[in-house]
């Protein structure tokens, strides 16, 4: 059975509260997911919004056109007459999503209405489309409640309207109040009483169940589900793309996915960079810690057999598996890591290196594979890092309404190098100068991927400031600093990352 999937990142995704995406960044994350993430559908606007939205939709609808891909956009719109298709037309959009009401209590109570008033409005507005060669899918808001409180005004809506040449029925868990046996119970009812009916299910995470409910609607035989990246979303959020996809893929075996899981990572950062909200360290399949192993034996185990390795392959995604270094390493994991960096050491030394790392990791120490060769020279006395690259000075200037100014001097392989740059930040100011040095000398720096600032909480001024920066050349890797100071903590991350690439 072919299962559609249809993404909403772009419409319900920024009703996240305080999220707003650009219309060149909505164009960005619609051209991945169906060019290269390959969902089924994307949802990319809602009607009558804003000015903006009419813009972003315009650029959308434009793009997919000229890829014949215009099939694939769908835009939320509402029960309001003429007004949504209207404003859809303008947008050069061909499919309606129609917001109507899946549960007794809000035709009457919201709409102020019967049942009956409010289906022959939707059919007024069908025929309106129609004419317009606007094809419609219907979500049906609350549609959980209404099966659990007035499920004949469920089957009524759908009696009434089945005939009226509607694409899609989509089922919304609107509030996240169901649980997976209902889920399954009244997705499984749907499908029987309504055979030739194509329907699609809607989740949402507010009972942390998201997931569970989209896998049970799946089982339950439903046509299409609706996710979103990150799992963005109103309140606690929609249906994660990512989790889904790996759920679907490894538990419904007789399940047929378009979907590149390959490509998942590339989305899920670019929405994160996008959004402006980071994706949780433990966030199943994306979350930057999911693919490391902690425990000493499980990198034992993975050394002997694999002993700790499921179907969700990091690879799979895009990833790599790492094995982190902290007061649970054991030799393993400390081995793990050497071989990631190319550096044999005897057991001897390696059971040094390891009571050392654990020593850290008492002290809550944040340790990165790239710290190891430092840890290593500092424990066994010998250099393992040349120290090609060093900061003789820098001066950084900030000024209200002026630009952040820095002077930057660097000796590398013992020839002093001076620059001077402005930027948008100080910290910007400093990487501009650095790469006017690495210019001249006709070298190119790795990409900055992320950059994390780590203050302790309490408000002391005096604290120490955490950064820590990841990079990408050849490969992807990160560096630490740490300093009272938030722009020198990354600085010393970043001279750091100067003496990796050197050493390379």
């Amino acid at each position: 059975m072919k299962l559609e999937i249809m993404d909403t990142t772009l419409r319900d995704g920024e009703q996240t509260p305080g999220l707003a995406f650009t219309d060149r960044e909505k164009l960005n994350i619609a051209k991945i997911l169906l060019q290269a993430v390959k969902v089924d559908r994307i949802e990319v606007a809602s009607a009558r919004i804003s000015k903006g939205e009419m813009e972003a939709a315009k650029t959308i609808t434009a793009w997919a056109k000229e890829n014949n891909l215009l099939d694939k956009v769908e835009i939320l719109g509402f029960v309001d007459g003429t007004k949504s298709v209207d404003w859809i037309l303008e947008a050069g959009g061909k499919v309606l999503n129609l917001l109507c009401k899946g549960s007794l209590n809000h035709v009457t109570n919201q709409l102020k209405k019967t049942p009956d008033q409010h289906i022959s409005d939707i059919k007024l507005l069908t025929a309106y489309a129609h004419k317009h060669n606007i094809d419609i899918n219907i979500y049906l808001e609350d549609w959980s409640n209404g099966m659990l409180h007035s499920i004949d005004y469920v089957f009524y809506f759908i009696d009434q309207l089945k005939a009226e040449g509607i694409s899609r029925f989509m089922l919304p868990d609107t509030l996240g109040v169901l649980t997976p046996d209902q889920t399954y119970e009244f997705c499984k009812t749907m499908i029987i009483r309504y055979p030739d009916v194509k329907f699609d299910f809607h989740a949402h995470n507010d009972y942390d169940m998201a997931i569970a409910n989209t896998y049970m609607a799946v089982k339950a035989g439903i046509n299409g589900i609706h996710t979103a990246v990150n799992g963005l979303g109103e309140r606690a959020g929609n249906t994660t793309l990512s989790s889904i996809l790996g759920v679907v893929k490894d538990l419904c075996t007789d399940i047929e996915l378009s979907a590149n899981e390959t490509e998942i990572t590339n989305i899920s950062k670019l929405v994160e960079a996008f959004s402006g909200i980071r994706i949780p360290a433990n966030k199943p399949i994306i979350g930057d810690s999911v693919f490391t192993q902690t425990c000493g034996v499980h990198a034992d185990g993975d050394n002997k057999a694999n002993l700790y390795q499921n179907k969700l392959l990091p690879e799979r995604f895009g990833r790599l598996r790492k094995y982190a270094l902290g007061k649970t390493s054991g030799k393993a994991s400390i081995a793990k890591n050497l071989e990631e960096l190319g550096i044999v050491l005897d057991a001897d030394s390696i059971a040094k290196v390891t009571d050392r790392i654990v020593e850290l990791g008492d002290k809550k120490e944040n340790i990165t594979t790239e710290d190891l060769p430092y840890i290593i020279s500092d424990v066994l006395g010998s250099k393992l890092i040349n120290e090609k690259v060093k900061v003789i000075n820098y001066y950084i200037c900030y000024a209200k309404n002026l630009s952040p100014v820095t002077t930057l001097s660097i000796e590398i392989d013992g020839v002093i190098y001076e620059e001077t740059a402005t930027g948008d930040g100080q910290y910007d100011a400093f990487v501009k100068a650095l790469n006017k040095i690495y210019s001249k000398l006709n070298k190119e720096l790795p990409a900055l991927v992320d950059y994390v600032v780590s203050i302790p909480p309490g408000g002391k001024t005096n604290a120490l400031v955490e950064t820590v920066i990841t990079w990408k050349n050849h490969r992807e890797f990160k560096t630490r600093g740490l300093d009272s100071d938030q722009t020198a903590s990354a600085i010393k991350a970043t001279i750091k990352m100067l003496n990796i690439i050197e050493s390379e």
